[in-house]
């Protein structure tokens, strides 16, 4: 694969959240994947395969599915890190950083990713900005959804 290629199909995404509730708090509802379709309405489905992997399918704005096994590489609650490996429609890895914050907890969410679904890929040089407005859609979404999961208490 050219390096034009593979910088055509690669994203790199940075994402910080400021939610009024503990750090640890927090830390333990982002470390239960399985969850997120509870919170989450763009992470319609997480499959456990076993207590370090599971299969989540995601779909926001745009009428596609992107399906990946995710593999823990990294549970750290004294940092706050938590991250995962990640195959299939995306390659590469996804990683929440959770630090007290202003009022509450500081998350930053950064993924370092290539897109693999061969439908996407096609369309990689026309459907980056879709694609880029897709994900500031369900990132702001999950924001949302986790802060009212919060406040439930």
């Amino acid at each position: 694969m050219s390096d034009w290629s593979r910088r055509l199909h690669r994203y790199r995404f940075r994402t910080v959240w400021l939610l009024p509730a503990p750090p640890t708090v927090v830390y333990a509802v982002l470390e239960r994947a399985e969850a997120y379709p509870c919170w989450w309405p763009q992470v319609r489905e997480v499959t456990p395969l076993d207590d370090r992997s599971g299969i989540a399918r995601f779909r926001s704005l745009l009428p596609y599915d992107l399906t990946v096994v995710a593999s823990e590489r990294v549970r750290d609650p004294g940092r706050g890190v938590l991250e995962t490996a990640l195959r299939g429609d995306l390659a590469g890895w996804a990683r929440w950083t959770v630090v007290p914050g202003a009022g509450g907890t500081r998350v930053v969410f950064e993924q370092d990713v290539e897109l693999r679904k061969p439908l996407l890929r096609r369309f990689a040089l026309l459907g980056r900005p879709a694609f880029l407005a897709n994900h500031a859609l369900m990132m702001r979404a999950g924001r949302r959804g986790l802060a009212a999961w919060l406040a439930r208490g």
